[in-house]
């Protein structure tokens, strides 16, 4: 049973955001990419894993905290004797390890051991299980995707699972008997609870509000900018639309993600906007969609 879905990563909605209104650099656009197929690698996993018929409880997207260590659990999956650790990785191309060391075979660049990580991972995540007085074991496992990725001198004792064995991975475990408990519902719930929202150690691209980019972007093609043709935005550049209030309250969303601390307020949503709308456009659309609070001339919404 899915008891926590996957949601697209904060971070990568950021980056996202202001790769259409900033010019990223090499480093932040390869952050970007990275993150893109490592959520597109994860739900393609959450969809082969939804012939898991037996009682289980799955939880997706954890990021937990022991001691002041930061550690992400991609998917999670409690069972009625085992806690499976999953870390997805949508690598594409040949790739080789040497001396636990993993390498791209057409550059010969070196990369993370994503084992390495795991391993932490499941230390971490077994200190956590001991200071609840749970004692299930926990099998760590790094699941390869992409089938058009290949491993070359891939050690047959490492907890790898390749392209060519996720099927057959998926399926063992479905075959497996489990029963649950409230014991374990109340485990998943407790991990739950602790999920944090935000790592504080992750590396934002640096911005402010006056040097990106203003307007409504295309929500197909994410170009900018849209003219307005009665009571919808047309892309210039796709030709896609959108009612007017729909992309006001998309770039909201998008505002009040990128400036967290900053008021939602009629003023500022207009500069945001930056198209040929009247302010009382924007102001009705905060009012019907938010709350209002605050005098007449410093009114801003929640």
């Amino acid at each position: 049973m899915l008891v926590k879905r996957r949601s697209e990563p904060v971070e990568l909605m950021s980056i996202r955001y202001l790769n259409t209104r900033m010019e990223l650099t090499e480093k932040e656009k390869l952050q970007y990419s990275n993150l893109e197929k490592g959520y597109e690698g994860e739900v393609k996993f959450d969809h082969l894993a939804e012939i898991l018929q037996e009682e289980r409880l799955i939880i997706n997207d954890l990021l937990l905290e022991v001691n002041n260590s930061y550690f992400q659990i991609d998917t999670l999956i409690i069972s009625e004797s085992m806690i499976h650790l999953l870390e997805i990785k949508n690598y594409q191309g040949d790739w080789y390890l040497e001396s636990d060391k993993l390498y791209t075979v057409t550059a010969g660049r070196e990369y993370k051991n994503p084992v390495y990580q795991l391993k932490r991972s499941a230390a971490l995540l077994r200190q956590l299980l001991q200071t609840l007085k749970q004692n299930y074991p926990v099998k760590a496992s790094v699941v390869f995707i992409n089938p058009e990725f290949t491993l070359y001198q891939a050690p047959m004792d490492q907890p790898i699972v390749l392209p060519t064995q996720v099927n057959r991975f998926i399926k063992d475990l479905n075959k497996t008997p489990s029963n649950l408990n409230d014991g374990h519902t109340k485990l998943a719930q407790h991990l739950m609870s602790l999920h944090q929202p935000k790592n504080p150690f992750t590396v934002w691209p640096k911005y402010h509000f006056e040097q990106l980019k203003k307007g409504i972007h295309c929500k197909t093609c994410k170009s900018l900018p849209l003219t307005i043709k009665s009571k919808d935005l047309v892309c210039k550049k796709c030709g896609g639309n959108e009612k007017i209030e729909q992309a006001i309250l998309r770039n909201i969303k998008e505002f009040q993600l990128l400036f967290p601390e900053r008021k939602l307020t009629t003023q500022n949503i207009y500069e945001w906007c930056n198209l040929d709308l009247s302010k009382r456009t924007i102001c009705r659309v905060l009012k019907k969609n938010y709350t209002a609070l605050g005098s007449t001339s410093n009114t801003y919404y929640v």
